[in-house]
């Protein structure tokens, strides 16, 4: 009945999970019962929770998510918004600040709401509100109540340290700016590098033989790894972001290109081949391409080779 009220296709999800784990699209209601019964024992053996929802399935929607601070004295702010639209199984690989081609009006709305939301709840902390967006509306997916991966692309654009900031709140300290303080300034872009093949994702463990990590104006590295480093195959694949800032977006794109042509990691497989396709790519190039973009373009290629 739920799910005919609202309308297929819908998808059920694992309410413990996340990484894009524990999640089945169903369009039809025949398929209905057997995908919750698959979820419910994949979301069992991947997080030991087999509770799952439902939700609309929305077919082309971009992921678009909005940082929030907060502190034990009701006072919250919002530092804008990111597009982690360009996934791969449902997990970010390239993470954007500002989000292009969206009404700063609607962006402004949904980041008010966020931070009011923190202070009706009483959050504590920094944290990101997740939705999708699709037709000019924000559909809520979840609340992520931690600092997120792709927390360097906002710091840049408002030049606020989140995790400073995270410290300063559990020392029970006050915010010290208001919401007219913060600026957004330039645009900021992060490449995640996974140890995996560039094509098929498949993990690709090992022992890193060079290492040499980029540098210049505008570029940051966050990454562990090192020369002869042991990449092991227990985690997820990641083994550094590089993130790059310029006054606009083509500069902070142009120099991304610049750094990943000179970063070096060898004895394994990486994504950076991938990542070097996408910023040459004229739809990204364009701006807000969908969740679904990057899928359906390997998907092309597999049927063109």
């Amino acid at each position: 009945m739920r799910a005919r009220a609202t309308g297929y296709p819908v998808i059920i999800k694992a309410a413990g999970g996340g990484g894009g784990r524990g999640m089945r699209v169903v369009h039809t209601e025949a398929a209905l019962l057997p995908a919750v019964a698959l979820t419910r024992a994949e979301a069992q053996s991947a997080f030991g929770n087999p509770t799952v929802y439902m939700e609309k399935f929305l077919t082309n929607p971009r992921h678009i998510e909005i940082q929030v601070l907060a502190d034990e004295h009701k006072n919250a702010v919002y530092l804008f918004e990111r597009d982690c639209s360009m996934q791969r199984r449902h997990q970010k690989i390239i993470e954007e600040a500002p989000a292009p081609g969206i009404n700063p009006r609607s962006l402004t709305r949904i980041g008010e709401r966020c931070a009011d939301a923190c202070r009706r709840i009483g959050y504590r902390g920094a944290g990101t509100f997740e939705f999708l967006y699709e037709n000019e509306e924000f559909f809520f997916i979840e609340m992520n109540t931690r600092v997120q991966v792709e927390h360097p692309v906002t710091e840049f654009i408002t030049g606020i340290d989140i995790v400073q900031q995270q410290i300063f709140i559990a020392a029970g300290r006050k915010l010290l700016f208001r919401q007219r303080d913060i600026m957004k300034r330039g645009h900021a872009i992060e490449c995640r590098i996974n140890a995996e093949d560039p094509e098929s994702f498949v993990p690709s463990p090992g022992r890193i033989t060079s290492y040499h990590a980029p540098g210049g104006p505008g570029i940051r590295v966050d990454s562990h790894v090192y020369q002869n480093y042991f990449v092991p195959p227990n985690y997820d694949s990641m083994i550094g972001k590089v993130i790059a800032y310029g006054d606009t977006r083509e500069q902070a794109m142009a120099r991304m290109r610049i750094a990943l042509s000179e970063m070096v990691v060898e004895g394994i497989k990486t994504n950076i081949p991938l990542h070097q396709e996408l910023l040459l790519d004229d739809k990204f190039l364009r701006g807000g391409t969908s969740i679904h973009f990057l899928e359906e373009r390997m998907a092309k290629r597999k049927v063109a080779s």
